[in-house]
């Protein structure tokens, strides 16, 4: 696993960020080949917004060649910028492929890191075709291009938000005997992950604490939903 600061080193491509407030923040920086071919739909759609321009503008002489020309430096330098900043890190390309840009830290993406990636686009061709770029993202861990590395920035996977919680609505009941922090956790956490697993497993899972909550296999996950209601209170 990534990781920054006491962290384990790395065994897979999940980085946990810690935030001021001690809470780890998952990370899952994308690759080479979301990240190509997001920036391919990206530069599709400057293309056709550029050949549109070109048959508006080039017929209106050379006043309109130098329209053309300031829309190709408006279009090209400020595509990236305008939309990282301004739509969350997503270009269209990016949200299309569910990525975003970031800073190393997990926060949005300001102006002056967006300027300095993009403009260091021209470093990552070298020598030609993306060379750089390329090589840069395949040996970085967290597959960062040399842009990247300059504005402290990475390309994410845009998790989709979690699940609202639905408690069952069930009555509360006491806990027959006191539990430590981690084993009120661990049954939170069946409680809340039993709607994702097959019945089967849930019923297996509470067969197990049946003895120690003094009821039958058959009753415990009843019985378990009830004693998390009691703990978080009335829905």
């Amino acid at each position: 696993m990534l990781a920054t600061g006491p962290h384990p080193p790395p065994v897979d491509t999940l980085m946990l960020v810690e935030t001021p407030e001690g809470i780890d923040l998952p990370l899952r920086p994308a690759g080479l080949v979301p990240r190509a071919l997001a920036f391919t739909v990206d530069l599709a759609i400057r293309g056709v917004v550029l050949l549109l321009l070109a048959l508006l503008l080039h017929p209106q002489g050379d006043m309109g060649v130098g329209a053309l020309l300031l829309a190709i430096f408006l279009v090209n330098g400020w595509y990236m910028v305008l939309f990282e900043v301004l739509h969350q890190g997503r270009t269209p390309g990016k949200q299309l492929l569910g990525l975003r840009v970031v800073l190393d830290d997990g926060t949005p993406i300001g102006w002056s890191a967006s300027l300095l990636r993009n403009l260091l686009r021209a470093a990552d061709m070298l020598p030609l075709g993306y060379a750089l770029g390329i090589t840069s993202s395949l040996l970085h861990p967290a597959f960062k291009r040399v842009g990247d590395l300059a504005a402290g920035t990475l390309v994410v996977y845009q998790d989709a938000p979690p699940p609202v919680l639905r408690w069952p609505e069930v009555a509360p009941a006491p806990a027959p005997f006191a539990l430590a922090a981690s084993e009120q956790r661990a049954l939170l956490e069946l409680v809340q992950r039993q709607a994702n697993l097959a019945p089967a497993r849930v019923e297996e899972l509470a067969a197990l604490l049946a003895p120690a909550l003094g009821v039958p296999a058959q009753q415990a996950m009843a019985r378990i939903n009830g004693i998390a209601r009691a703990w978080v209170g009335p829905a």
